[in-house]
């Protein structure tokens, strides 16, 4: 107990003066030990990395798991030295969904097969995208969040062990300047002593016991100041090993982005693959839609009476369009257009047109004239007036 007791008492005491030390520091009322350029310049290019890195590393992380209460999962589980449960990536889950749905629809519609062959992509988009994510944590994540917690916090400790016997170092340069000048004021003391002659001898005594004691106090301080130099000396070497070890770092984490490269690559050209894939299945799969787009449709009555529709099934002539009795609405041409064919009418920025639709038309256009002219245009390049 007397132990604890002492060395709680001596751990307070070094606190106490290293608090004075850095209040008079502040204040200007006490010297500081400046490090060399080189080793200031050390220190900021760690603070730098220290820095870019964790920014780097928490970013990644947000891109590789946009989820945020995901992410605290699997921190969780980490502290905890728990494997995470194997969780399906979006694609995957969408791609599920997707041949279920045409399970319901009909593997044989048009529509079912195309969910089964979407779906089918998806899931492999989302495979791909789960072996991205695992490549990327284990060669991009993992080395730089081991340097976040392993090497800085070594680094972060050793500085502070530094600080603080640099802050014990000035403190005993400080006490052995205040011993020499209290030395020197004993030893004037002593010195004027003998002007007394016999009338206070007692004076002389002490003032001779005063330069004595003095002189031993700064004995003691230059014993301390010596040992304080040679452990901010031997501390200041080993952070500086840590510190030019910043480089060894950036090489490690070079390799580990042109990984974390390779492996962005792979992903992004096994999901061109599967894309490329898909259009080609896609091209051999009817398209339904096609077919009710260019549909005509045959007004009641028509066929009692014999009289055909202007839009044929496959082609539109134009010549033989004509415009309905209403339903026809004046436009503002938005952008230049050239027509494609003889069927359809080029346009001219800012200029008005009568336009209308008939039916079995396309959605995406309609009829306009201008004049005597007359012919297809994208409902796109138009602003509708009313």
């Amino acid at each position: 107990m007397d132990f604890n007791v002492k060395k709680l008492a001596s751990g307070a005491g070094v606190f106490f003066t290293r608090a004075v030390q850095f209040t008079e520091e502040k204040l200007g009322q006490a010297e500081k030990t400046e490090l060399d350029a080189h080793f200031e310049n050390l220190m900021s290019r760690a603070d730098c990395t220290k820095l870019w890195t964790e920014k780097i590393y928490r970013q990644t992380e947000v891109l590789l798991q946009p989820n945020p209460s995901a992410r605290i999962e699997e921190f969780l589980y980490e502290k905890l030295e728990r494997k995470a449960p194997s969780r399906i990536t979006n694609g995957e889950l969408l791609g599920q969904y997707m041949q279920d749905a045409a399970k319901e629809f009909g593997p044989g519609t048009p529509y079912g097969g195309t969910l089964i062959e979407v779906g089918e992509c998806e899931r492999r988009l989302g495979t791909a995208e789960r072996e991205f994510l695992q490549t990327s944590a284990i060669s991009f994540l993992t080395p730089l969040r081991n340097f976040l917690e392993g090497d800085w916090r070594t680094i972060s400790k050793e500085r502070r062990l530094l600080e603080n016997l640099r802050l014990d170092l000035d403190a005993c340069k400080t006490r052995l300047k205040k011993a020499k000048v209290a030395e020197a004021k004993a030893a004037c003391d002593g010195e004027m002593a003998p002007d007394f002659q016999e009338t206070r001898p007692r004076n002389y005594v002490l003032s001779a016991s005063a330069s004595a004691l003095w002189s031993e106090e700064v004995e003691k301080a230059e014993h301390e100041l010596r040992v304080a130099q040679s452990e901010f000396d031997r501390q200041a070497e080993v952070t500086r090993l840590l510190l030019e070890g910043i480089s060894s770092t950036h090489v490690n984490h070079l390799r580990c982005l042109h990984e974390f490269v390779e492996a962005q690559a792979a992903y992004y050209k096994q999901c061109d693959f599967h894309m490329q894939e898909l259009q080609k299945e896609l091209g051999r799969i009817p398209n339904a839609f096609a077919l009710n787009s260019t549909h005509s449709t045959v007004p009641a009555g028509s066929a009692s009476e014999g009289i055909s529709s202007p839009v044929e099934t496959d082609t539109l002539n134009i010549e033989e369009v004509q415009p309905p009795a209403t339903g026809t609405r004046k436009a503002k041409v938005l952008y230049d257009y050239d027509a494609a064919d003889s069927s359809e009418l080029s346009l001219l920025a800012d200029e008005l047109i009568t336009v209308y639709t008939v039916p079995g038309m396309d959605s995406d256009w309609l009829i306009g004239e201008r004049g005597n002219q007359k012919g297809k245009v994208p409902v796109t390049y138009l602003e509708l007036l009313s």
